[in-house]
């Protein structure tokens, strides 16, 4: 019974600093290319004081495409009530990089879209795992993430943008 108590109190407390971690963390300062090959840092991610989605995905990976398209049909409901911009960081790398404005435009997306071939905004937002997804406040803090994708889970990161725009 011990055991357990202090397992159980382990976990909270790991619980309780991830979520720290997370909480108001500024945007990282990352350059990435524009689907067109121009570098941009990101430090120039703005909304105009709104909600901004950051979400990493890659070509490869089907849970991040179902995501994406999931949210494509709610976006247009989402900006108009919230004012969110989302934004796309691709994963793929030197060898795919070519793949994904084809991709992007194939689906119709309508996002801001990046690349990040030498995973250098990855690291700096400790991403994994593809889809991870990220929701910033007006100041460019990161106030909300996730990481995978299942049917629901885009009304949690609306959830967390509706938060973030009522508390402008």
């Amino acid at each position: 019974m011990k055991k357990i108590s202090t397992l159980v109190l382990g976990l909270l407390a790991v619980a309780a600093f991830a979520q720290d971690k997370t909480a108001n963390r500024t945007l990282p300062k990352v350059d990435v290319k524009t689907l067109t090959g121009e570098t941009v840092n990101s430090s120039t991610f703005d909304n105009a004081g709104k909600p901004i989605i950051i979400d990493f995905w890659a070509t490869w990976c089907k849970p991040c495409i179902e995501e994406l398209n999931t949210i494509h049909e709610l976006y247009p409901d989402w900006q108009k009530e919230t004012g969110v911009k989302l934004i796309t960081i691709s994963l793929d790398d030197a060898r795919t990089m070519q793949r994904v404005a084809p991709f992007v435009n194939g689906k119709g997306w309508t996002y801001e879209s990046y690349i990040d071939p030498n995973g250098d905004f990855k690291r700096a937002m400790n991403v994994n795992m593809p889809p991870q997804t990220f929701v910033l406040n007006g100041k460019n803090e990161i106030v909300w993430q996730h990481v995978g994708f299942a049917e629901g889970n885009e009304d949690e990161i609306y959830d967390a943008v509706k938060k973030v725009a009522a508390s402008k």
